[in-house]
């Protein structure tokens, strides 16, 4: 009982901390996590449009894209991705451009031959996550009667942003799973490991969920900054895209864990049903 007590008045107390610190934000919040989750998007566009003959090369030749298929696709891609995570940014009509983003990164994964690569896996799956933490954000904000899923037409629009924020949650914490499987061990390794191990289990719940996405944006933004460190990469290196577009996923990932601080875990967490009794 009495570290129970003692745990609780501690995290109670570091939500206060964490409520001081992003009050002068606070307004903004919602608008910066809505940009950062789209940044991977505006990247990824933005590497296409550079890269076009590239990229329309290695579809071509290592693919084998018949024909025109290359430029329609990456086209495709680069406008859908620049339009749809506008669309988010600005909060118009966010389900179809959840959706046609969603569709983009399943696209992607089978035309660049990443469906089975772990890593990439399973931060596209953190991305989607946010993507669906927006989707709840607009239906707590429009209320809108509308229906999102065809799949999706017996839930109440409560319930709708209930498992959106349920799934967008769970699938955001992925990312951090794809860190401990991925490299070398070493003591420092096994200590952020188990660290980041137990906040994610504690978002996935619902349980202190703001205090502990703020403190997993705080560690992935350390572990991004040492790790995906694109910009001190020699240009000519081809491993500088590969961090670069890690960094930029990454970023997306924060942005959901900050909209998850700024709307809260849900319906279905534990920090919600604690508040009914």
């Amino acid at each position: 009982m009495g570290y129970n007590t003692t745990f609780r008045a501690t995290s109670e107390r570091a939500e206060q901390l964490i409520g001081l610190v992003r009050s002068p934000i606070k307004p903004h919040l919602p608008a910066i996590s809505r940009f950062l989750i789209v940044a991977t998007f505006y990247e990824d566009a933005m590497r296409i449009i550079w890269q076009w003959s590239d990229q329309v090369m290695y579809l071509e030749k290592a693919r084998h894209f018949p024909g025109y298929t290359a430029p329609m696709f990456l086209g495709f891609n680069a406008t859908s991705m620049l339009v749809f995570a506008s669309c988010i940014i600005l909060k118009r009509c966010v389900g179809p451009s959840v959706a046609i983003l969603a569709t983009v990164i399943i696209g992607q994964a089978i035309a660049y031959g990443l469906v089975f690569d772990l890593m990439f896996f399973l931060r596209n799956l953190s991305v989607t996550g946010g993507l669906l933490l927006c989707m709840s954000e607009s239906i707590l904000r429009k209320k809108s009667k509308h229906t999102v899923f065809a799949s999706l037409p017996q839930l109440s629009e409560s319930e709708r942003h209930k498992y959106f924020q349920l799934a967008g949650r769970v699938l955001l914490v992925l990312l951090f799973l794809g860190f401990i499987f991925n490299g070398e061990w070493n003591l420092a390794r096994l200590i952020v490991s188990v660290i980041g191990l137990g906040a994610c289990g504690m978002i996935v719940v619902g349980f202190r969920a703001k205090w502990s996405a703020t403190f997993l944006v705080s560690l992935l933004c350390i572990i991004n900054m040492l790790v995906n460190n694109w910009w001190s990469v020699q240009h000519s290196n081809y491993k500088r895209d590969f961090l670069r577009y890690d960094f930029f996923q990454c970023l997306s990932i924060m942005g959901g864990l900050l909209l998850l601080v700024s709307i809260g875990p849900g319906g279905f967490s534990y920090d919600e049903k604690k508040k009914e009794f």
